[in-house]
């Protein structure tokens, strides 16, 4: 079966300890603190990597999302007392692409009214929205996100994209060829839109190569 990408949400009490096992993810802070391999992360801060890890919240307690490539058995993590997961989304990746491939994990912020033409990625990749609200027209369909809400592109399909009349911004995690190391995946797809003005900035949290090699 083709591997998975997933989307959870971990809500740490203060002190309580994770351990993961080994696979690709980035693990990104959303409120509260964790300490993970030699580090102290904060709000908007992540961690990216294929090892296996662990990692304890701070006093104050930790709100997190978590991105995984899973191949096969999705188990594994184990949690002491005062932890909760819930799984946000997991989707098949029918459009991974073959060979080295890369997890880049990176937050896309628009001002009011900004929009992305439409447009496609070098692989798919999962969404999240962290505030604003969010329009996204694909495949004939559209669908709109409040904070909080996930979604999945899977890379080939076109996307347009409407940002509400508030500052939006989401963090996605995407898995692309190996040759997109340090460059952008993003292709506008018709002609007159490629010499527009772009609304949108970029934070790149993680942008790895992985062992996890695509067939």
């Amino acid at each position: 079966m083709p591997p998975e990408l997933t989307l959870h949400e971990d809500v740490l009490a203060d002190d309580a300890g994770v351990s993961l096992p080994a696979r690709p993810r980035m693990i990104l802070v959303m409120h509260g603190s964790i300490a993970i391999a030699d580090r102290v992360l904060r709000d908007d801060e992540a961690w990216g990597g294929e090892a296996a890890v662990s990692f304890k919240a701070g006093r104050e307690g930790a709100a997190i999302w978590r991105w995984e490539l899973v191949d096969g058995n999705a188990d594994g993590m184990a949690a002491e007392a005062g932890v909760s997961s819930r799984q946000k989304l997991s989707v098949r990746l029918d459009t991974l692409p073959k060979g080295a491939l890369v997890l880049r994990g990176d937050s896309v912020a628009f001002p009011p009214g900004g929009c992305a033409y439409l447009h496609r990625h070098q692989g798919p990749g999962i969404r999240c929205l962290v505030e604003g609200g969010f329009r996204i027209d694909s495949a004939g369909h559209s669908a709109s996100y409040a904070p909080g809400g996930a979604w999945y592109e899977n890379g080939p399909e076109p996307v347009f994209a409407q940002a509400a009349d508030r500052p939006t911004r989401f963090v996605r995690v995407m898995l692309l060829p190996r040759s997109y190391l340090g460059r952008s995946s993003l292709e506008y797809l018709r002609e007159e839109d490629k010499a527009k003005p772009k609304s949108q900035t970029y934070k790149i949290y993680v942008d790895i190569p992985i062992a996890f090699v695509g067939s």
